[in-house]
């Protein structure tokens, strides 16, 4: 096995914590501050903030809030309740929370592990567009976990979310190239893929390219 041979799978996390933003005025005062309380590592004093504006039915104020208990940072960690916030954001078409609802369940936190839920969410999240959802259920094929193997769809999903410039899936469809999974053995195509992944500061994927170059590719 070369030193590519993995599919990766990741969350929207601490990034996308700190980068919140908002669409709809009505929410501004409490989920701005929610911001600014998080960016200056205030956690204690953004909770309230993010708390209220996920019950005025703020999609990203429910994300932040469930990142905030999947951390523990502002609140001591709870991965149930991460869950339930994870839960009202992906139910306010919040991909992202589509995305880190999906990993809870793919992981067993707080719930009986299950790729099928895991599958649901992620598939949810790849509709709205969310590259991450998109890579995760590409994997979720690659490696046939509550599906059966395919890495036919896995190449698709992984091409989505690469085309919405997600790093992580621009990478794992490089890993397909290179390994010869569900397409013809292809290591300059890999390399290409493991360079755009790699302009987009995805580590991995430039750990990938730099390998491919060494070895005379």
């Amino acid at each position: 096995m070369i030193a590519f041979g993995v599919i990766m799978r990741t969350k929207l996390l601490l990034s996308t914590f700190i980068c919140l933003s908002l669409s709809n005025n009505i929410f501004a005062n409490d989920a701005d501050l929610c911001k600014s309380k998080i960016e200056s590592e205030s956690y204690i004093e953004a909770v309230p903030y993010c708390e209220k504006a996920c019950n005025l039915n703020d999609s990203k104020g429910c994300f932040n809030f469930g990142v905030a208990y999947e951390l523990g940072v502002g609140v001591r960690q709870d991965y149930g309740k991460a869950r339930i916030y994870y839960e009202k954001a992906c139910n306010l078409n919040n991909g992202k929370g589509c995305v880190n609802l999906g990993i809870l369940y793919e992981d067993g936190h707080s719930v009986k592990r299950d790729y099928q839920l895991a599958k649901t969410y992620y598939e949810k999240a790849c509709n709205l567009n969310v590259g991450m959802g998109c890579s995760n259920l590409g994997k979720l094929y690659a490696e046939g976990q509550g599906v059966r193997q395919d890495y036919g769809v896995a190449r698709t999903y992984l091409e989505k979310s690469c085309n919405l410039n997600e790093g992580y899936g621009c990478r794992n469809l490089g890993v397909l190239y290179a390994e010869g999974q569900g397409v013809r053995q292809n290591k300059r195509i890999a390399k290409e893929y493991f360079g755009k992944a790699c302009d987009m500061g995805h580590q991995p994927g430039c750990d990938d390219y730099r390998y491919l170059n060494e070895n005379g590719w």
